[in-house]
């Protein structure tokens, strides 16, 4: 069996802590965590079944002039691949309370590039069980990964990852 690569960003934070949750859900033997801050296309092409772990960072992540995180470096080499008969899985971290009407849209801009390279995205959650305004997340009714609030819902994090992993392990071969 191949391994899952978690790509994921930044490091040192929520998204971090939140990734290393679902590689232990996973089973530590089948993820191979991956920053991307160092990551490219190159790296991207290795794996068939892929994690990716974002977050919506306040106004730079809808602003014209984008900042210079992790995920803006990155984000071209995603474009970059072609994701033909690769599986992958998002989860998304934002503010439901003070971004309301931006709830996890990172994760939303993400599927959409992953989407129009061919991948196969599994991992929709049903977006009854979250308060938001708006979402660019949202595809067909549910949110096209998992979102998770660190903010101002931590205490929902570890229920709402195991449920998740539990969906996405037989897309993963586990």
């Amino acid at each position: 069996m191949s391994k899952i690569g978690l790509f994921f960003g930044p490091v040192k934070g929520s998204v971090n802590r939140v990734a290393e949750k679902v590689k232990a859900a996973l089973g530590e033997q089948n993820v191979e965590m991956i920053s991307v801050h160092d990551a490219s296309e190159t790296d991207l092409a290795q794996y068939d079944k892929i994690i990716f772990g974002i977050s919506t960072v306040g106004k730079e992540t809808w602003d014209a002039d984008f900042s210079n995180t992790d995920w803006s470096k990155f984000f071209p080499h995603v474009s970059k691949v072609d994701y033909s008969g690769k599986t992958v899985a998002i989860f998304g971290l934002g503010d439901h309370i003070t971004y309301s009407s931006y709830f996890v849209n990172a994760m939303g801009f993400l599927a959409k590039e992953l989407l129009k390279n061919g991948a196969t995205i599994v991992g929709q959650v049903d977006p009854e069980s979250y308060e938001f305004d708006d979402s660019e997340a949202i595809f067909d009714g549910k949110f096209i990964g998992l979102p998770i609030d660190e903010d101002f819902q931590p205490e929902l994090t570890d229920e709402r990852v195991a449920n998740w992993v539990k969906d996405i392990k037989p897309a993963f071969g586990l």
